[in-house]
C-alpha cells in the first residue's frame, strides 16, 4: 500500500518542498483532534477554529508562492517580448528558433507550476475528506461555503487558479507569431480555434483544463459515458494498449451499442397496441418495456465479470440471445400469448452488453483515441435512441407469409432479429479478440508504473508526476520512512479504503466505498432515469388517450426528443459547463426537471398538446443536461478503486439507471389499474417526490462537490 503522503513526497519538486501543503502535519493534527473530541465534546469548537486557522495558513503559504512564481514567469515573458520586438525590427544576433525555444522553456516551467498547484489541490481535498470521516463532522461543507465565494478567496486560487490563462495566452500567441506560414490571420485572437502544433502548449492547456475543470464536447461526452482516460499517461502503457487496438473491433463494439438502443426504444410507440391485441390492458406496455430492464439488472453484472476474460464471447452470446428474444417478441402475435411477448423482452434484456462495450473502450483503446471512442459510445446510444422510434414509425404493413404475421406490432421484432443476425455474422468474421496474456502483461506493466497502484492520484486527475531522481528519492525516503510508517499504521483502515490499488470484488465492498456525495449522485441518476422512463414509456398510452395520436405521431415525437441529445451535449460540454461550476448546473438542472414534471400534471383545465409537448421537452432536455454533469461529478467523487474491475463505477451507474427504469415501468403498469383518467398524475407523483428529495439531498452535499 502506497500512502498519499509518500506519493506526494515522491512527486514534489525538490526546491519547492517547503511550499507544499504539509499533508503529513495535517494528518497528525486530525488524529490529535479526534482524541480531543473523544475526550470532551466541548473541545469541538476549539478544534474547528484551530484546524481552520492552520489550513488557512497552509493555503496562504502555497498561494503566495504560486503568485511569486507567476510573477517571475511574467517577468521572463516580458523580456522575451522585448527580444521579439527587436527581432521584428530585424535586429541582428537573435535566432527565431532560439526565441521559440525560450518561450517553450517558460511553458515547461509553467507546466511544473500547474502540477505543483494540482498536487496541493489533491492534498487539500483529501485532508478535508479525512477530517470529515475521522472527526464525524461536515467540516468540508463549512470550509468551502465560507472560503470559496469570498471576495478575497485563496481557495479559488488553488482549485480554479484565476489569472493563469493570461500567462498561457502570452506564451501561445507569441509562439504562433513566430511560426512560419501561420496563415492569413494576424494572431490567435483572430482565429482562436486554430490548432497550435506545439506539444508544450497542448500539455499546458490539458493541465489548465484539469485544474479549472474546463471541458469540450468530446471530454463532456467521455464523462457522460463514465469512460475516463488514464490520469497518469505512460508511453509504454499506451504502446501496450495500441498493440491490442483494432479499429474494426471498436466499430463492432459501437455498433452493438447502437443496435441495443434501437432495440430498446423501437417497441415504445406500439407496445400498448401490441398488448391490447393479445388481450391485455394498454398499460401492460409498462411491463413489456420494463421486462427488458429487469433482465438487464442481472445481465450487467455477469457481462461485466465476463469482460475480465473475453470480449468476443460475451458479444456473441449477447447477439444470439437478442436474436432469440426479438424472434419470440415477433412470434407472440401469432401464438396470441402475452407471456411469449414478455419472455422475448426478458431475453432482450439478458443480452445487454453495455458493460462489455464500456470495458472494451476503457481497456483496449489507446489513450489518445479513448476520448473520441467514449464520445462515439454516447453518440451511438443517442442515435439509437432516436432511430428506434423513428424506425417503428416506418414499419407500417399488414401481411401474412406462411401464416406468420408482419404488421406494425411484429415488424420491430422481425427487423431487429434480422439486424442481430447480420451483426452476429459480421462479429464472427471481423472482431479480433485481444490476446489474454497480453492484456495481463499490460495491466501488470501499468501497475508497476504506478498507473493502477496509486489509485488516489488517478482519481484526482494528475498527469505525468514530476518524479525525483533516484538519489533524491532515496535520500527523502531514508529521512522519513519511519515517520511515514508510524503515521500510516494508525490510519491503515482509512487508507486501505481509499488508496489500495486492488479493484473491489463484491457488492458489499463497493457499497462501503460509497460516500454521501457518491450516494447522492447515484440517487440523482436514479431520479433522472425514472423521470425519463415515465415520460417515454407512457407516451403512447397518454397521447392516444388524450390526443388520439397514431403510432406514427408518437414515433415522430419520440424521435424528435432523441435527436435533442447531441445538440444539448454540445451546448453543455462546450459552453455551459465552462461558464458555471458543475454543481451549479447540477442543481439548476434538477430544478428544471422538477418544473417539467409539475407542468406535466393534468389539472382542472383540459389537457392540451402544447402543455404535454412543452413539459415533456423541458423534462427530457433538463434530464439530459443533468445526466452529463451528474456522471462527470460522479467520476470525480467516487473512489479510484471503482474505476476498474467487475464492480466498477460504470456498473453502479448502469444498475442505478436500470433499476429506475424497472420501477418506472412497474409504476405505469400498477397505475393502469386505477383507470386511464388517473394514469398521468399517478405516474408523475412518484417522479415529483423523488425529484424533490434529490434536490434536498444535493443541497446537503453541495459544498462537497467543490
Amino acid at each position: 500500500m502506497v500512502a498519499f503522503g509518500k506519493k506526494l513526497k515522491e512527486t514534489q519538486i525538490l526546491e519547492w518542498q517547503g511550499y507544499y501543503i504539509n499533508y503529513k502535519l495535517m494528518k497528525k493534527k486530525v488524529k490529535q483532534y479526534v482524541r480531543q473530541i473523544n475526550e470532551s465534546d466541548e473541545n469541538r469548537e476549539y478544534v474547528l477554529k484551530d484546524f481552520s486557522r492552520i489550513l488557512d495558513k497552509q493555503i496562504e503559504k502555497t498561494v503566495l508562492f504560486v503568485l511569486e512564481q507567476q510573477g517571475q514567469l511574467a517577468h521572463r515573458l516580458s523580456n522575451l517580448g522585448e527580444q521579439q520586438d527587436s527581432l521584428l525590427q530585424q535586429a541582428e544576433g537573435l535566432n527565431v528558433s532560439e526565441l521559440q525555444e525560450s518561450y517553450r522553456d517558460v511553458g515547461r516551467d509553467l507546466l511544473k507550476l500547474l502540477f505543483f498547484v494540482e498536487m496541493n489541490a489533491i492534498g487539500l481535498r483529501k485532508i478535508l475528506k479525512k477530517f470529515d470521516k475521522r472527526c464525524g463532522y461536515k467540516f468540508t461543507s463549512y470550509y468551502v461555503k465560507t472560503r470559496a465565494n469570498h471576495p478575497y478567496s485563496q481557495l479559488r486560487q488553488i482549485f480554479k487558479h484565476v489569472g493563469i490563462s493570461a500567462v498561457v495566452g502570452t506564451i501561445s500567441h507569441n509562439l504562433v507569431d513566430l511560426q512560419e506560414r501561420r496563415g492569413s490571420y494576424v494572431s490567435i485572437y483572430d482565429q482562436p480555434s486554430v490548432h497550435l502544433l506545439d506539444p508544450t502548449i497542448d500539455n499546458i492547456k490539458a493541465a489548465v483544463d484539469r485544474l479549472t475543470n474546463s471541458t469540450n464536447f468530446l471530454q463532456y461526452l467521455g464523462k457522460h459515458a463514465l469512460i475516463l482516460p488514464e490520469d497518469l499517461p505512460n508511453a509504454s502503457e499506451d504502446h501496450g494498449i495500441s498493440d491490442r487496438y483494432h479499429f474494426m473491433s471498436l466499430v463492432l463494439n459501437l455498433a452493438n451499442t447502437f443496435l441495443y438502443m434501437v432495440n430498446t426504444y423501437i417497441i415504445v410507440p406500439t407496445a400498448d397496441d401490441y398488448s391490447m391485441s393479445l388481450g391485455a390492458a394498454a398499460t401492460v406496455c409498462g411491463a413489456v418495456i420494463g421486462s427488458m430492464a429487469i433482465a438487464q439488472v442481472f445481465s450487467s453484472v455477469y457481462f461485466s465479470a465476463w469482460s475480465n476474460k473475453s470480449y468476443l464471447r460475451p458479444l456473441i452470446f449477447s447477439s444470439t440471445v437478442l436474436l432469440v428474444g426479438n424472434t419470440l417478441y415477433a412470434l407472440a402475435y401469432d401464438f396470441n400469448s402475452i407471456y411469449i411477448l414478455l419472455i422475448g423482452r426478458v431475453f432482450c434484456g439478458l443480452g445487454s452488453a453495455r458493460a462489455v462495450n464500456r470495458r472494451y473502450i476503457s481497456d483496449c483503446v489507446p489513450l489518445h483515441l479513448r476520448m473520441k471512442a467514449s464520445a462515439g459510445f454516447v453518440s451511438a446510444s443517442a442515435l439509437g435512441m432516436a432511430c428506434g422510434p423513428a424506425l417503428a414509425g416506418l414499419l407500417q404493413a399488414n401481411i401474412k407469409i406462411f401464416n406468420v404475421t408482419f404488421n406494425q406490432d411484429t415488424l420491430p421484432g422481425w427487423v431487429m432479429a434480422a439486424a442481430w443476425l447480420f451483426y452476429l455474422l459480421w462479429l464472427w468474421i471481423s472482431f479480433r479478440e485481444p490476446p489474454k496474456e497480453e492484456q495481463e502483461n499490460v495491466v501488470q506493466l501499468a501497475a508497476n508504473n504506478g498507473l493502477i497502484e496509486n489509485g488516489v492520484v488517478q482519481n484526482e486527475n494528475v498527469t505525468q508526476p514530476l518524479l525525483l531522481s533516484a538519489g533524491e528519492k532515496k535520500r527523502g525516503d531514508d529521512d522519513d520512512d519511519d515517520e511515514e510508517d508510524e503515521d500510516d499504521e494508525c490510519d491503515k483502515s482509512e487508507e486501505s479504503a481509499e488508496e489500495i490499488q486492488k479493484p473491489v470484488t463484491s457488492v458489499m465492498a463497493a457499497y462501503k466505498l460509497l460516500t454521501p456525495s457518491v450516494k447522492v449522485q447515484l440517487l440523482i441518476y436514479f431520479m433522472l432515469k425514472y423521470a425519463m422512463e415515465i415520460l417515454l414509456a407512457e407516451s403512447s398510452v397518454v397521447t392516444t388517450y388524450y390526443f388520439i395520436w397514431s403510432s406514427s405521431n408518437v414515433s415522430i415525437f419520440l424521435a424528435f426528443l432523441g435527436l435533442t441529445v447531441l445538440p444539448v451535449s454540445i451546448f453543455v460540454g462546450s459552453y455551459l459547463s465552462n461558464m458555471f461550476e458543475e454543481r451549479q448546473v447540477l442543481l439548476a438542472s434538477e430544478i428544471m426537471v422538477c418544473l417539467g414534471i409539475i407542468l406535466s400534471f393534468q389539472v382542472i383545465i383540459p389537457y392540451s398538446v402544447p402543455q404535454y409537448v412543452c413539459s415533456a421537452l423541458i423534462t427530457f432536455v433538463s434530464a439530459e443536461v443533468l445526466e452529463g454533469v451528474n456522471l462527470s461529478l460522479l467520476s470525480r467523487v467516487m473512489s479510484s478503486r471503482l474505476a476498474r474491475g467487475t464492480f466498477n463505477g460504470g456498473l453502479l451507474s448502469t444498475e442505478a439507471g436500470t433499476l429506475a427504469r424497472v420501477f418506472a415501468d412497474g409504476t405505469i403498469t400498477l397505475a393502469g389499474y386505477w383507470g386511464m383518467s388517473r394514469l398521468l398524475n399517478a405516474t408523475l407523483l412518484p417522479s415529483l417526490v423523488i425529484c424533490v428529495f434529490s434536490i434536498i439531498a444535493t443541497c446537503f452535499t453541495y459544498n462537497s462537490l467543490y
